[in-house]
């Protein structure tokens, strides 16, 4: 017969029980009286966002890390100018920041499309300036990726027979990494993305080139900016790599800000960004060369809410596109949806045009 493995506790094992007890009251004590300390000290509603640090969310094109670099030293000048500290907020997914936008944990932000569209329309924010670069176009394209000599080659071997390819993809709010190609390529060829392919990987414009380049997908999405910039990290990789596709132009990105900051406040937030990069001398010349860091940015133009009225375009052709490729029980059901999506429509890009939310 095997020995209980059951015994009475040592008198040091008591002791040290008690000991711990003690400690976590102690713990508690503390944090109620941090928490009623907290309560009694709260600032005043409003005073946060006159004196507290900015918090500037960045969209994840590259890493995080690497779009937290980027965006510091153009940050702390603002900090200067502003004479209020800016802190970053650079996330790992579309999701994430989308969330923290939801929470109000963001005060300024580095948008595009939907997300920027988003903010402005349903949290509380509004557009001060939106990004221009060196090649003077009003935007970029969305891309289609595959590599040399896999398993297609060509756009027709993409659309003739997706569910033997593997697909990396952008998160579902990225206009040229998702919305883009699935409105003006995939849709229209009666493709799914999210269904149609073998597999799908998800991930940022940088690692869906790699997934492609190191042969771990066939197939990706991508966009003319963030390709120029993964040629100059990978240019062994970019090598491996072929257009097949591309899209019509899509707007730059915006910067958006918190509405309920002073309507001074915001302008002097705008002024700042459509000033830098512009002073000549070897100040201006340290600015550029911060902007060429951000995706070769030339700079900032001012712009309004009305900037995004091409993304609440093309958020509207998605929706009805999406509508007419969706299976009904009837037409009547099918002409309910597309009125209600035409009505929604009208009723954002009124708001977007007179500048409310």
């Amino acid at each position: 017969m095997q020995p209980s493995m059951s015994r009475r506790p040592s008198f040091l094992a008591l002791a040290r029980r008690a000991w711990l007890r003690r400690c976590g009251a102690a713990l508690a004590l503390l944090a109620g009286l941090h928490l009623v300390a907290g309560a009694q000290g709260a600032p005043p509603p409003g005073a946060r966002l006159q004196e507290g640090p900015i918090r500037f969310g960045i969209l994840p094109l590259g890493g995080a890390f690497e779009s937290r670099n980027d965006w510091e030293p153009l940050l702390a000048d603002l900090a200067r100018t502003l004479n209020r500290p800016v802190s970053v907020l650079s996330v790992t997914s579309y999701d994430a920041l989308d969330q923290a936008i939801r929470k109000n944990q963001v005060d300024m932000a580095f948008l595009s499309g939907k997300m920027a569209l988003e903010a402005v329309t349903q949290y509380g924010m509004t557009v001060v300036a939106q990004v221009t670069r060196h090649d003077g176009l009003p935007g970029y394209r969305s891309l289609l990726l595959l590599r040399k000599g896999g398993q297609a080659t060509t756009l027709e071997g993409v659309l003739s027979q997706p569910e033997r390819l593997r697909l990396a993809r952008g998160e579902s709010k990225s206009v040229s990494g998702f919305i883009v190609p699935q409105l003006q390529l995939f849709l229209p060829n009666h493709i799914a993305m999210e269904t149609r392919f073998k597999s799908e990987f998800v991930g940022t414009h940088q690692a869906t080139a790699l997934a492609v380049a190191n042969g771990d997908a066939d197939v990706a999405t991508n966009n003319t900016a963030d390709l120029e910039r993964f040629k100059l990290q990978f240019p062994s990789e970019y090598e491996r790599l072929i257009i097949v596709w591309q899209s019509d132009l899509i707007p730059h990105a915006q910067i958006v800000m918190r509405r309920d900051y002073p309507p001074e406040f915001q302008k002097k937030v705008q002024t700042f960004l459509t000033a830098y990069g512009k002073t000549p001398g070897p100040r201006g010349d340290a600015e550029r060369a911060v902007l060429k860091s951000l995706h070769d940015l030339a700079g900032f133009l001012a712009a309004d809410n009305a900037s995004l009225l091409p993304a609440a375009r093309l958020a509207h052709q998605l929706a009805r596109q999406s509508a007419m490729n969706a299976q009904w029980v009837n037409d009547e059901a099918r002409a309910n949806r597309l009125a209600k999506v035409d009505a929604e429509y009208a009723q954002q890009a009124a708001a977007l045009r007179n500048g409310s939310n």
